[in-house]
């Protein structure tokens, strides 16, 4: 058990940790910070935390364990602010879903307490923000990533690995840069081609008519488009490189599509369409997808 959390960030993310920590008996006291009053306020209101702290160091100050649940952006000046509360005993995590900056972020901020910080990254989330909508069981039987390093002390991970399993949650390592690499692909690419969408239909003198006939495709596609404008905007451009990378990717598949068209070639067309297809059901039941592009 751990005596105070000290949460910086009392939204979604934030908020949800908390109440799942106090549910499963895992934490005393939680202490929270946010760059709104009114949020810290509402979480108190709601048994989020049980005290308000004004600034994040104070939030930080007696924690054994710290968590940072705010934009990826505004990593290394909060670590920079509580860089004096953090000692070889406390477990300091991240929500972000980006790594690489973040450990960047850490060890310029950190110094000498570098070890104490294990990189999180959580595959759970809602369309919605704010603690309001915090939810005691959004990381049961999630995917949580953790993205140590050298310098990652061992007790500081152990602790990690147990309050994650004891929250529910599967737990996997991997390095920051294949975190970056791996969820460019499956996670800010999608988020960026939902975005794309809304804009490319938006566009058009029809918008509002063609939008008035979307069926459940179209909602189930563009659901993340209604994500988080500015956590999504920090999070692209932290991954930049590998985002664009993965957009080239996509760009030739689609090329490919366009120009079966292009020639009225069926056969290509429906190659293309049930590789897709078969690795999406196979994917779907648990299996491995191929991973060969069709001829």
């Amino acid at each position: 058990m751990f005596e105070q959390l000290g949460l910086i960030g009392c939204g979604l993310m934030g908020g949800s940790f908390a109440l799942a920590l106090k549910e499963a008996g895992l934490v005393k006291r939680v202490v929270g910070y946010s760059k709104s009053p009114s949020t810290t306020e509402r979480a108190r209101q709601m048994g989020v935390i049980d005290d308000i702290a004004p600034t994040a160091a104070m939030a930080a100050s007696g924690a054994d364990l710290v968590l940072l649940a705010m934009p990826v952006a505004a990593t290394e000046a909060t670590l920079q602010s509580i860089q004096q509360q953090v000692t070889h005993r406390t477990l300091v995590m991240d929500v972000g879903s980006t790594k690489t900056d973040v450990v960047h972020a850490a060890r310029s901020a950190l110094g000498n307490s570098f070890g104490s910080f294990v990189p999180a990254h959580p595959i759970t989330g809602k369309e919605v923000a704010g603690v309001e909508h915090a939810d005691v069981h959004l990381y049961r039987n999630a995917l949580v990533v953790l993205t140590p390093t050298e310098h990652t002390l061992a007790p500081q991970l152990q602790h990690a690995e147990a309050l994650w399993k004891a929250l529910g949650c599967r737990v996997t390592r991997m390095a920051p840069e294949t975190h970056d690499t791996a969820f460019a692909a499956v996670s800010h690419l999608p988020h960026l081609l939902a975005f794309a969408m809304m804009n490319g239909v938006l566009a058009q003198p029809e918008a509002a008519h063609f939008l008035s006939l979307a069926g459940p495709g179209f909602r189930d596609f563009t659901r993340i488009a209604g994500g988080e404008p500015r956590l999504w905007r920090d999070v692209l451009l932290a991954n930049k490189k590998e985002v664009l990378a993965q957009s080239r990717h996509f760009q030739q598949a689609l090329q490919q599509l366009e120009q079966a068209m292009l020639a009225d070639d069926d056969q290509a067309l429906q190659a293309l369409l049930t590789h897709a297809s078969d690795a999406r059901l196979h994917w779907t039941m648990g299996q491995p997808p191929a991973a060969r592009t069709p001829a």
